[in-house]
């Protein structure tokens, strides 16, 4: 009896066989990153923002490298902005109005130079959380799982990370909130890169978001704007839910159509 044997193909990606073992390795690196970094700080009592500029630094080098070596920069959807449709930027308004609502609470008085490192900050954190979760996480989960799937699963993980600032001290209720809306915004944009498949405006609007929260008031607890933002990331997730629905349901129908077509 003869048996065939099938080839194996061994230049297939580690992240395309092992999808789920991939991700859970890349957030267990961040994670693991974070916590170092942290200790690190506070046994040489640096200040709050030094974990993230000593994780994120060496984090945000490698991507760079990597992404630049694997020329993979179009995969995980750097592209231009004039590649989304005119008509799909509306899909965005909903994030506007929450930079609106936050900017409500106002702004402290800060220094030129500290204004500058907060823009540093603000745009390295948002290049490396929107490359990581929007980009490599939410990429491998696309390949090998559903949309719904890689969206709840990339959203849970980005919201896990900042179970960390349960450590700082602040309220139950304001890290519940935090949570929340780290999962929602999370939600949000991955369904936004879903349906634009471009990540240029995600790192955009989570850098504008936390400078505006690192240059608004100190001590700030929760107050009614944060779950009016709340409000308007779940009804923007619904939104974009439905949208991506009737896509698909449209791309059926034509799909049909050109099936019987003589």
């Amino acid at each position: 009896m003869k048996t065939t044997v099938k080839p194996v193909n061994l230049n297939v990606p580690f992240s395309e066989k092992r999808p789920i073992l991939s991700v859970v390795l890349i957030e267990l690196l961040l994670l693991a990153a974070m916590f170092a970094a942290g200790a690190y700080a506070t046994v040489q009592k640096l200040s709050y923002t030094a974990p993230v500029l000593i994780a994120f630094i060496p984090i945000s080098i490698v991507l760079l490298i990597g992404l630049t070596w694997k020329k993979s920069w179009r995969r995980y959807g750097f592209l231009p902005l004039n590649a989304i449709p005119g008509q799909h930027w509306i899909y965005y308004l909903p994030l506007a109005l929450v930079l609106g609502c936050i900017a409500l609470n106002g702004f402290r008085t800060v220094s030129v130079r500290e204004a500058l490192f907060f823009v540093f900050f603000t745009l390295l954190v948002g290049f490396v959380e929107e490359t990581v979760y929007r980009g490599l996480i939410l990429h491998i989960l696309l390949r090998k799982k559903s949309i719904a799937a890689a969206v709840i699963t990339s959203s849970l993980l980005f919201s896990v990370t900042h179970v960390l600032n349960m450590l700082s001290g602040q309220s139950a209720e304001d890290t519940v909130v935090q949570l929340v809306y780290a999962l929602l915004t999370g939600a949000a944009l991955a369904l936004l890169i879903v349906k634009n498949k471009n990540i240029l405006p995600l790192i955009f609007y989570h850098f504008i978001h936390n400078l505006i929260q690192f240059l608004g008031p100190d001590g700030r607890s929760v107050s009614v704007m944060d779950y009016v933002v709340l409000a308007i990331l779940l009804l923007h997730c619904l939104w974009l839910i439905l949208s991506l629905n009737k896509e698909k349901g449209a791309a059926r129908i034509s799909g049909s159509f050109e099936r019987v077509a003589p």
